[in-house]
């Protein structure tokens, strides 16, 4: 095992599963070759057949372990079945309740359950049921985000809860480089989790155009203005687009994407998508239409990506340049001096 690994893992770096597809078997595939935990993400539907294909077109690519990220928000039970019987190395899951039966049948199949949180509760609930691991989200964090603090302080509150129990905590929310992740180590995790970092790679499924505005772009917004009909009740943050800047406030409380023109087109694993306005479809490769005015998922660490970058280039740079941080900059006397 390497530098800060987590779960048998050589690096304590994961990827976190893009929805609806943009981590697909390119990306998981990059980042297990490069010695992180990359995560496939499941459809938002019963597809278990497809989520074999999906697994096993992964291990064409890789002879690395990796897991598969699964909301529990949708139709689920089928989708986990087809996970655990294709034995991946992780079953990640998010927005819903991690049960100890869920987590004895995962453990059953010899498989790891990591629970996303967004608050102390849902953090003692999963330690409570005996999980793996868990992935502590900060509210700085893109896509859809279910809590509402921010890292810096819900984060050693998780690592005192878990203090002498063999349960990793991995910090998610805004961290994009080296100095993100020497500060999620300096509060105590064992391991970093990006999103947007990773979406702004060469093997990321995202559309050019949106690659191209995560690279432009430095501020975002939560907001609750995509996706009602989808998924309600379920906040998120996304790039401050000029679309968004332009027409977020000009859809009521009241009203969702259901009654919204048609923008485009996707094909999302595999099953052909119509994006209507405000629907909350991020843009994959094969999407077409009115890509700007579709949604773009981003966390407020956004302002710190300036290029696109090869998957196994960002766990380099994190690696080598969190070692560089902790040794020649933390353990040196002008660090002694500044405190």
């Amino acid at each position: 095992m390497g530098w800060r690994g987590i779960l048998g893992f050589e690096y304590g770096i994961v990827q976190a599963p893009l929805g609806p597809d943009i981590s697909g078997p390119e990306l998981v595939a990059a980042v297990a070759n490069a010695g992180g935990l990359g995560f496939l993400r499941s459809p938002d539907w019963a597809a278990p057949d497809y989520v074999r294909e999906l697994i096993r077109r992964t291990r064409a690519l890789t002879d690395k372990p990796f897991g598969v990220g699964v909301i529990l928000a949708f139709p689920h039970e089928e989708n986990i079945k087809a996970i655990l019987d294709e034995k991946v190395a992780v079953l990640q899951v998010y927005w819903g309740e991690c049960s100890q039966q869920l987590v004895l049948q995962a453990h059953r199949s010899g498989v790891k359950i990591v629970p996303q949180v967004g608050s102390y509760e849902e953090a003692k609930k999963a330690v409570n049921v005996g999980v793996d691991a868990i992935i502590v989200q900060g509210n700085e964090a893109g896509g859809h985000v279910i809590g509402q603090e921010g890292l810096m302080t819900l984060l050693p509150r998780v690592v005192d809860l878990v203090k002498g129990r063999d349960i990793p905590v991995i910090a998610a929310g805004g961290i994009v480089d080296e100095r993100g992740y020497v500060a999620a180590l300096a509060l105590g995790a064992n391991a970093v989790a990006l999103g947007t970092r990773f979406l702004a790679t060469e093997e990321s499924y995202a559309h050019p155009i949106y690659k191209r505005k995560l690279v432009e772009s430095d501020k975002t917004e939560y907001t609750n203005v995509f996706g009602r009909a989808r998924w309600p009740g379920a906040p998120h943050r996304v790039l401050k687009t000029p679309f968004f800047l332009d027409y977020c406030g000009t859809l009521p409380n009241h009203e969702n994407e259901s009654n919204q023109p048609i923008i485009g087109r996707s094909l999302i694993h595999g099953v052909e998508k119509e994006i209507r306005r405000f629907g909350g479809t991020v843009p994959n490769a094969t999407t077409t239409g009115d890509i700007e005015s579709m949604a773009m998922y981003a966390g407020q660490g956004v302002g710190l990506i300036d290029e696109i970058i090869r998957a196994s280039e960002v766990i380099e740079r994190l690696v080598k340049g969190a070692q560089g941080l902790i040794l020649n900059e933390f353990a040196s006397e002008k660090f002694g001096e500044a405190i």
